[in-house]
């Protein structure tokens, strides 16, 4: 049960998720704001994180630039990626809601990237530095947005138009798929790089006594 409840927790950061649900959010922004601004400075803001962390990745797996000392090799996907979905989506939803209960909603919406980061700490898919360094990137265009916004009203939805919305994540959970971004990236960095194997934590670890060395020295 325990398990079962780690990986469902994990899957909220997963890209088979996130990226068709930050599609929908950008879509409702455009069909339910006459300024269409806000979809762009959501675009941006998702697509941002996503950059930096595949960068983070790249340069590690492909050129071995990362801290033993921290066992940092880069940002954690899941976190930084839910870190700025889940804040804007609670907050798209709330529209019909009181202040109070909005507020309640969004705080929700920050919670739910904390348990993703502790699900990847539990399955051992990231250090401790990674998951609070990928939550920290992964809030700060989120808040940004929500920031942008503080001035208007959330859309408000039908309870058949929520239902819809709901649709696309309720169905991708279901099926459970999750995406291969990581051997994507593995596969990317070494052609960039031009090596045969991607770079790994164990070499990285190989390197705790000398913390101030970087892998590619």
């Amino acid at each position: 049960m325990f398990w079962h409840l780690i990986h469902f927790l994990t899957y909220f950061g997963d890209s088979m998720l996130l990226v068709p649900t930050a599609l929908v959010i950008a879509l409702l922004l455009l069909w339910k704001r006459d300024d269409k601004r806000s979809a762009c400075y959501w675009v941006l803001a998702f697509c941002a994180t996503g950059a930096i962390v595949s960068l983070s990745k790249i340069a590690f797996m492909g050129f071995g630039i990362g801290s033993a000392r921290f066992n940092f090799t880069g940002f954690s996907g899941h976190s930084a990626m839910s870190a700025t979905l889940w804040p804007v989506m609670l907050w798209l939803l709330s529209g019909r809601l009181s202040a109070q209960w909005r507020n309640v909603t969004v705080i929700i919406g920050y919670f739910i990237p904390l348990c993703v980061g502790i699900s990847r700490l539990v399955l051992h898919y990231h250090s401790n530095s990674e998951v609070i360094a990928g939550l920290l990137l992964g809030y700060t265009p989120g808040t940004l947005f929500l920031i942008s916004q503080r001035h208007l009203h959330p859309p408000v939805f039908s309870s058949r138009q929520l239902g819809i919305i709901f649709l696309i994540p309720v169905l991708l959970i279901g099926q459970g798929r999750i995406a291969t971004t990581q051997q994507f990236l593995q596969q990317l960095s070494a052609k960039i790089a031009g090596i045969e194997h991607a770079w790994t934590r164990e070499q990285l670890l190989q390197l705790r006594q000398s913390p101030h060395t970087l892998l590619n020295q």
